[in-house]
């Protein structure tokens, strides 16, 4: 493969690794507060949290440069601030792969975490733990395997955003083009070669991700969490 096709391998596997680090705070986060409380428009949430998994990744991209773009409504004030723009960036991709990537992760860490014992933790709390003491040192160690089967599955999303990451960083070569617009990008421009082995390696990636992801799984019902 061409140094292009390598740089695209490397940005994605940093955009991937990136974005899952963000999405396993943020997802768990959530994923907890979901499990854990009750309250007016939580459906609400949930389906907003849920859409980019529905959505057509162009659209979700769209939304984000509504958002993020010079013009949007966060981009815009940033961008007058300091004249810095999160689009076109690699930024952009990180950003648009943790959006469509934390549905796995939240859902995936819910179902985990409210399979968890509650008399395990009403125990904790009874010898005096927090909740946040309990959450950090009983729930989620109970609910690790799921964790780690939605950070998986969420990484194998990330590596694969395609709609999203075009729309909100484009396809820059030796900027944002990641594996599967560089995959893209030599399929139409006839260079099929390098577009078959791009292929073959991001489907390994992709492989081996849900392989882990099925392992941890069966490891976590084998657990009983």
């Amino acid at each position: 493969m061409e140094g292009q096709a390598w740089f695209s391998v490397q940005l994605s596997l940093w955009v991937a690794g990136v974005s899952t680090l963000i999405v396993a705070v943020v997802g768990t986060s959530i994923a907890y507060f979901f499990a854990k409380r009750d309250f007016p428009g939580k459906n609400i949430l949930d389906i907003l949290v849920t859409l980019p998994l529905v959505l057509p990744p162009t659209v979700t991209g769209y939304y984000l440069f509504r958002l993020l773009g010079r013009k949007g409504l966060l981009g815009g004030p940033l961008y007058d601030l300091t004249g810095w723009s999160v689009t076109f960036t690699w930024w952009a991709a990180i950003v648009a792969s943790t959006v469509v990537s934390l549905p796995f992760m939240v859902r995936t860490g819910r179902a985990a975490i409210e399979s968890v014992d509650r008399n395990v933790e009403y125990a904790s709390q009874l010898l005096g733990k927090s909740e946040w003491s309990t959450a950090l040192t009983i729930t989620l160690p109970l609910a690790r395997h799921g964790l780690i089967a939605g950070l998986i599955l969420a990484f194998a999303r990330a590596m694969g955003e395609f709609g999203a990451t075009l729309m909100l960083a484009g396809n820059i070569p030796g900027r944002t083009n990641t594996m599967p617009l560089e995959i893209y990008g030599a399929f139409a421009g006839g260079d099929l070669g390098q577009a078959h082995w791009l292929v073959l390696g991001h489907t390994g990636i992709s492989f081996l991700a849900l392989y882990l992801a099925t392992w941890w799984s069966r490891e976590r019902v084998k657990a009983g969490t």
